[in-house]
């Protein structure tokens, strides 16, 4: 079961990861985001 959570968690981490990186700079700074953040801010996020 520990295998499925991780691959889970890594899956979603992966997928905020992509879905940032979509944003514009603009956009990432209306939510306060730096680009360099995003690793940062998607893995709090699983």
């Amino acid at each position: 079961m520990n295998l499925v959570r991780n691959y889970r968690n890594w899956r979603r981490y992966r997928e905020t990861v992509n879905e940032l990186s979509r944003l514009s700079n603009r956009e990432l700074n209306d939510l306060g985001i730096a680009r360099g953040d995003i690793p940062f801010v998607a893995r709090k996020s699983v």
